[in-house]
């Protein structure tokens, strides 16, 4: 079978998907590259012109090559020609499950969770629900009607996309002013509600390696502004990235439970990030992703290297198990 990274996407995160592409590459030197533009066509791609493409978070990537067509008709010729995708994707169609259905559809090889663990993950508020019943915790969820009220009992709220990823459009509301102002978002996007919880963030790979499920070593995160958002995670040379986290060795472990529980309850696949908030006496799981950040900058792969494992063994793995999806 023929590995062939897909990349891009039509969504917010075409950019971090880039470079998650540039690794991929480095890893699978004879990958064929498929990039899936804005305007939803999929392309072949140069290799040379991926490699040499500098500033991916900040930058767009030119067109380089022959229109293979819709994201339907990629897929299609996939089948027909018996190749994996290697998924360097991130949000959109890629994790709500619609690019996964697709795939399961046709039979086709590709990394990442399945179609239902992918639009569990992707919707926070549901994911939330799955994982609490499970007996992890995590921060109340607040609604949008009772904002004023939650704003004066807790004095903080955090505000974040229902289906989003990369910290995209998280905001903090602080004052009435600020809620008012937020309200206008709101209409445009779903959003979630939550107290702000003062702590350190952390985050926990999880892993399918050699027949096993395990949990990568926690990083913890310390942005140089006290926010983890988009541009901290990429562009910020300020952000401190601890790994493996300097909490001790019984908050890791939690950590790495909670993490391994989460990922077995969406019921995901190959691989997986939960993100926390770490506080003096308790741990709070705030979110998955079912196709975590695989750039040089990115959290997943600095865990995969404290553990010991080398990023190209880890994607060789992924592509066996893609492999093995339809054996049954």
């Amino acid at each position: 079978m023929r590995n062939t990274i897909l990349f891009g996407g039509v969504n917010r995160e075409h950019l971090v998907s880039v470079a998650s592409a540039q690794a991929l590459a480095e890893a699978l030197p004879d990958a064929d590259l498929w990039f899936w533009n804005l305007d939803g066509l999929v392309h072949f791609f140069n290799r040379g012109v991926l490699m040499s493409h500098e500033r991916p978070f900040e930058v767009e990537l030119p067109i380089s090559g022959e229109s293979i067509g819709t994201i339907e008709a990629a897929i299609d010729r996939a089948r027909l020609e018996e190749r994996v995708l290697v998924l360097g994707l991130h949000g959109g169609m890629a994790e709500n499950g619609q690019l996964a259905a697709l795939c399961e559809d046709r039979r086709v090889s590709f990394t990442g969770s399945g179609s239902a663990a992918s639009r569990l993950a992707f919707d926070k508020v549901a994911t939330k629900e799955a994982v609490a019943k499970a007996g992890i915790l995590t921060p109340p969820t607040l609604s949008v009607e009772s904002a004023t009220h939650d704003l004066v009992t807790y004095g903080k709220l955090v505000a974040k996309p229902i289906a989003d990823g990369s910290s995209y459009g998280l905001l903090f509301v602080k004052s009435l002013e600020e809620l008012k102002e937020f309200g206008e978002a709101v209409h445009n996007e779903a959003y979630l509600f939550e107290p702000f919880i003062a702590g350190i963030e952390a985050t926990c790979g999880v892993l399918e390696h050699n027949g096993k499920l395990i949990a990568l070593l926690p990083a913890e995160i310390r942005p140089a502004d006290g926010v983890f958002d988009y541009a901290a995670k990429y562009l910020s040379p300020g952000t401190n990235e601890i790994c493996p986290a300097s909490f001790g060795e019984k908050v890791n472990s939690t950590l790495q439970a909670m993490a391994l529980k989460a990922h077995s309850t969406i019921g995901a696949r190959g691989y997986s990030r939960s993100d926390f908030i770490v506080t003096a006496d308790q741990l709070f799981f705030l979110e998955i992703n079912s196709l975590p950040g695989l750039t040089k900058a990115s959290l997943f792969p600095k865990e995969l290297a404290a553990q010991g494992i080398a990023f190209a063994e880890f994607i060789q793995g992924q592509i066996e198990l893609a492999v093995a999806r339809f054996d049954n």
